[in-house]
């Protein structure tokens, strides 16, 4: 019986890393929960592997837990044994978990060892480097997102909820210094020059008027 090493990262954690042998016979599932026993997520989540290029393109999938609208269109995860869908020594999977809240992982086959261990249970974990970020849920008081911003469940994001980009500081900025409120300094300066000016302007004509009374 074969057994297939897998290397399984987070797409956006490099710096975590598993490495799971399982038999050629057993199945997506078994895989699907050998990473989360790993990861101490909750397996019972919609998940999906996709059949993968070299390039992490993703091409058929097979599912965990679909939803209705899917069910007709993918194979189960419980009915696929991996041995069906290694078509490449280096055979890749990219691997969604949690469709609610996903996290993204990139799945490959780094080796192919002819024997399993008869001391060994199946599938097992070879190799553990680094921490799992933690889930954000729903009604966690503190949840941590999967980027690692903390964030409070529930909170209000004004900068998300207001459509707002980063370059928009910069626009905020010039309105500030040359834009709106500029605008209203200058027009409040040029109503004081007139009438100013308006002041002077009587002041003349009324020296013109006294001096014609002279003569």
């Amino acid at each position: 019986m074969a057994i297939y090493k897998f290397r399984i990262t987070f797409e956006d954690f490099d710096d975590v890393v598993r490495e799971i042998d399982i038999k050629s016979n057993q199945t997506f599932e078994d895989l699907h929960k050998a990473i989360h026993r790993s990861t101490g997520y909750n397996a019972e989540k919609p998940s999906s592997f996709y059949v993968s290029t070299d390039n992490w393109l993703k091409g058929d999938e097979i599912a965990y837990l679909p939803n209705e609208r899917k069910k007709d269109r993918v194979v189960l995860m419980e009915n696929s044994k991996l041995s069906g869908f290694i078509e490449d020594p280096h055979q890749k999977f990219y691997y969604i978990y949690n469709f609610d809240r996903p996290y993204d992982f990139h799945v490959e086959l780094v080796k192919i060892i002819l024997d399993a261990d008869p001391n060994i249970e199946y599938p097992f974990l070879a190799k553990s480097v680094g921490e799992a970020p933690k889930i954000m849920e729903q009604n966690s008081p503190q949840a941590v997102d999967p980027r690692g911003a903390a964030a409070t469940a529930g909170e209000f994001d004004f900068l998300n909820e207001m459509n707002f980009v980063p370059e928009d500081t910069d626009e905020l900025e010039a309105m500030g210094d040359m834009g709106i409120n500029e605008e209203e300094r200058e027009e409040d300066e040029e109503s004081e020059d007139d009438e100013f000016g308006d002041e002077f302007s009587d002041d003349d004509q009324f020296g013109d008027d006294s001096h014609k009374d002279d003569y």
